[in-house]
């Protein structure tokens, strides 16, 4: 929705996990993860993983007001010792990570 005449923008992160090591990842992130990433990032659009096309990765969406939002809970995030200690678990199952921040068409439902 726009926000003070603005439109949310979406990040969208996408991690490909290291063979054999997805039920590890989800699980890790359900027990620390997900709880320090909501409470301070706030709009979790949704959470994936790939059923087709390039398998063992994770897709998640989160929204937000603006980029500078975003870089403030970002930075929020990774002074969160719960986080780090997420990150300790999880950086060694990813083999790789992109991100990328997406912004609405005019004719988009999620504005």
């Amino acid at each position: 929705m726009p926000i003070g005449g603005l439109t949310m923008i979406v990040e969208e992160r996408i991690y490909r996990i290291q063979p054999g090591k997805m039920g590890e990842m989800l699980k890790h992130y359900e027990a620390v993860g997900l709880k320090v990433q909501t409470r301070i990032l706030g709009n979790l659009i949704g959470y994936f993983q790939t059923e087709i096309g390039g398998l063992s990765t994770l897709v998640h969406l989160w929204g937000y007001d603006s980029f500078e939002d975003r870089e403030t809970r970002r930075a929020a995030l990774a002074g969160e010792p719960d986080w780090q200690e997420y990150l300790r678990l999880c950086t060694p199952l990813i083999q790789q990570m992109e991100n990328r921040i997406l912004v609405p068409t005019s004719f988009s439902p999620i504005r």
